[in-house]
């Protein structure tokens, strides 16, 4: 949080469009209404509709072409300038609001370069789209700043990332760009900081022959729009979910705040889901700076192995690295 405060902007002003609600300025800080209320908009499944934002683009069209292969309701995109022609044999619109009120999407797959992204974001937000998700990395901070400004001031819209792999519901929705010929339709929920070990953690559990039911990639920007706390409250309560594995590294306090939350289900839960741990970066060198925006470790931070006994005093399982997590999960629900 002490990074957040140095960037603060004394005033952010978000001025939209002629129409649209204005939002408000005060201290960054989530609202109760944002943290909870959303929670549900990352259910994807098989009925999820999904729209691109920077649709006729390279990079939207390559991973739209996968995604609809994949099986995912792909309903259409908005490239502006382009609206009123079709892509892909889909409909293009020029705004987001006009894709929303035409054709109703529930989810929007951001595919907009760093520099326009925050925008891109906005609109989604201000056009109540459920589930926005956003993979771009290198955002400037002061336009994250400004984005979650809007999200905490509203109850519709949910985001995830940037700079993250995206969501994915095994065999129904993908909303990214994971791997996704390795995911296994199961009843593992996974949230992860880091992208390639959320991958890893997939393939113990496809290995294991548990698959997963929701995978969450949270990003590794420091200002995500979905946390790892976020992403066990989904689980806790998700009736496909039947274990639960969270991935942390070093930088940030992400892993402290899950490990709180962790301590609460369980003492509270008569029959609490098993969840597996793993944090990243225990072997980094104490002392200095390193690592990408989301997993800054700086002199006097919290280091992995801080956080990995936070989480095992929670009441986690804590692996030392991945491979561990499929066999250690079948474990916990009773498997031999």
């Amino acid at each position: 949080m002490s990074v957040m405060r140095t960037l603060r902007l004394s005033s952010l002003v978000h001025s939209c469009h002629s129409g649209v609600r204005q939002f408000s300025t005060a201290p960054l800080r989530h609202s109760q209404s944002y943290d909870l209320d959303t929670i549900s908009n990352l259910c994807i499944g098989k009925d999820t509709r999904v729209i691109y934002q920077g649709f006729t683009g390279k990079a939207a069209t390559s991973n739209a072409k996968d995604t609809i292969e994949y099986g995912t309701k792909v309903v259409g995109g908005v490239s502006p300038g382009k609206g009123g022609g079709t892509h892909l044999g889909l409909p293009v619109f020029n705004t987001v609001r006009e894709a929303m009120e035409k054709i109703n999407p529930h989810a929007s797959a951001v595919f907009v370069p760093a520099a326009f992204a925050a925008k891109a974001i906005e609109e989604s937000i201000e056009a109540e789209i459920p589930l926005v998700v956003s993979v771009a990395e290198h955002i400037p901070v002061q336009d994250m700043l400004r984005v979650h400004d809007i999200l905490r001031t509203q109850s519709k819209t949910r985001l995830v990332g940037p700079n993250c792999p995206g969501i994915i519901a095994p065999g129904q929705c993908r909303i990214g760009i994971m791997p996704y010929k390795q995911y296994l339709k199961g009843n593992i929920g996974i949230v992860s900081k880091s992208g390639t070990l959320s991958y890893e953690a997939v393939g113990a559990t496809s290995k294991a022959s548990l698959g997963q039911s929701i995978v969450v990639g949270m990003g590794g920007d420091m200002l995500p729009g979905t946390s790892l706390v976020d992403g066990l409250r989904l689980f806790f309560t998700h009736e496909q979910t039947e274990g639960i594995i969270v991935i942390g590294e070093i930088g940030g306090r992400a892993e402290f705040d899950a490990a709180d939350l962790i301590k609460e289900y369980i003492s509270s839960t008569p029959n609490p889901k098993p969840i597996v741990a793993m944090v990243a970066g225990r072997t980094a060198p104490t002392g200095k700076t390193m690592g990408h925006a989301g997993a800054l470790l700086s002199p006097g931070d919290f280091g992995a192995e801080a956080k990995a006994q936070a989480l095992a005093a929670a009441g986690a399982i804590v692996v030392e690295h991945p491979g561990l997590m499929g066999t250690t999960m079948r474990r916990l629900l009773g498997f031999s």
